[in-house]
């Protein structure tokens, strides 16, 4: 069998088909209340299914609303409003537009709907600082957050106890039912997690939040400091919890998630006739994920027939080490997976964010060919040091590997496709 890069990307093409809002959301859509319908959300597909409500949603029935998405994101829709925010690190925008979105959703009644749409991105751009954190400060410690290498789950439990739109406070807001559809980006797809719950109760504490900052070494501004003792003294009320009777009219909907995503690419690529090992989904830090998976690839090179895959998603993370260097968590898993196979012939692979966005680049990933460490060498690259140096992103460019997708409005994590050949 014959791989080229195009096929690699064929089939992240076929995984990002089965993340497509326009497929996943309408069979979610509620039929119209008696009175009005309001949607709000978050998150980098936002547009994309605050569009697909718009088109399908019968036109004798009110609507409006209001969706913050990505920076370069947005679609142009006639009743809802689209603003662009920062991400991933909040901006004023996004905290504007949730102020406005919590103030429409409390003068909803019963007899009204609250259409809220999640997907992932949606705790930065929509950071609504608790009273008496600047954004500024909110802005610092998720600098530190994603810099430590925490986990997505451990970012949002500080960030839901130090914003107003997440930990199920939306839900507590509204009088009317309340409808949230989802697209998960996290792990184990715990809507108290995706864009940080904003209408899940919410098991964490502000005590886990201190703890998590413990761990990690964070000394968080004093202003959020502050609020999070008061949290802990019991001065402040908590997120709602389970069981509260706030969540009574509410229900939460996972509309797709990862694990769809690559049951969609192992799929595609049985077609092909190649053999496939669907890992799931998976978290860690990328460089030791890839060093794993390459004991896996040597393993099943011992009896395997060929071509065969390795296929995961999830989300995995990037302690830095150089804050210099350029690249993000699928790009530094290429490269180390690259490096820990150098030996081995045959060996293809692809990492991308089904976002579209690898970090913060304008990349959404890269591709491994077999002679990519030989063009590396012949260019002058050293590619271990380059890895150690969190530049993969400059690595994988001067090669021409990289994968642009342009934002793709979905977001379900990451995607990782490596085939023997």
């Amino acid at each position: 069998m014959k791989i080229q890069p195009p096929f690699l990307q064929s089939a992240f093409e076929a995984a990002l088909a089965a993340a497509s809002p326009r497929m996943l959301l309408p069979p979610q859509l509620p039929s119209p209340p008696r009175g009005r319908t309001l949607v709000v959300g978050g998150g980098k597909a936002a547009a994309a299914m605050a569009q697909t409500v718009e088109d399908l949603w019968p036109a004798s029935a009110p609507l409006s609303g209001l969706v913050v998405t990505r920076y370069r994101h947005g679609l142009p829709l006639k009743r809802i409003e689209v603003i662009e925010a920062s991400h991933p690190l909040p901006d004023g925008r996004g905290e504007a537009a949730a102020s406005r979105m919590l103030e429409a959703i409390r003068e909803l009644t019963a007899d009204d709907l609250l259409l809220v749409l999640v997907s992932g991105g949606g705790s930065s751009l929509l950071a609504l600082p608790v009273t008496g954190v600047t954004l500024k400060e909110l802005r610092a410690l998720t600098k530190a957050l994603l810099a430590c290498g925490a986990s997505i789950q451990e970012i949002n439990t500080v960030r839901k106890h130090l914003t107003r739109f997440s930990g199920g406070r939306v839900a507590a807001a509204s009088k009317a039912p309340v409808r949230a559809l989802i697209l998960s980006d996290v792990v184990g797809d715990d809507p108290s997690y995706i864009a940080s719950g904003p209408c899940a109760p919410d098991p964490d504490t502000f005590a886990d939040a201190l703890a998590l900052l413990e761990r990690y070494g964070i000394d968080p501004p004093q202003a959020a400091g502050d609020h999070l003792q008061r949290g802990l003294r019991g001065e402040i009320p908590d997120t709602p919890k389970p069981g509260s009777a706030v969540f009574d009219h509410v229900e939460n909907r996972i509309i797709g998630s990862a694990r769809s995503v690559l049951a969609a690419a192992q799929a595609w690529l049985e077609h092909q006739d190649v053999e496939v090992i669907n890992l799931g989904e998976i978290e860690g830090e990328s460089s030791s994920v890839a060093l794993a998976h390459a004991g896996l690839i040597r393993t099943k090179l011992e009896s395997a027939r060929r071509p065969f895959a390795l296929l995961s998603g999830g989300e995995t993370t990037v302690t830095v080490r150089n804050e210099s260097g350029r690249g993000g968590r699928n790009t530094e898993y290429l490269l180390a997976l690259g490096l820990a196979m150098k030996d081995a012939a045959g060996v293809w692979a692809i990492a991308c964010d089904t976002d579209g966005i690898d970090g913060t680049e304008d990349n959404a990933g890269a591709v491994w060919t077999p002679d990519t460490l030989a063009r590396a060498e012949a260019a002058g690259l050293d590619a271990a040091a380059m890895l150690d140096a969190n530049d993969a992103y400059g690595f994988f460019s001067a090669l021409g590997n990289l994968v642009v997708t342009g934002p793709t409005r979905t977001n379900v994590n990451d995607f990782r496709l490596a085939i023997v050949v």
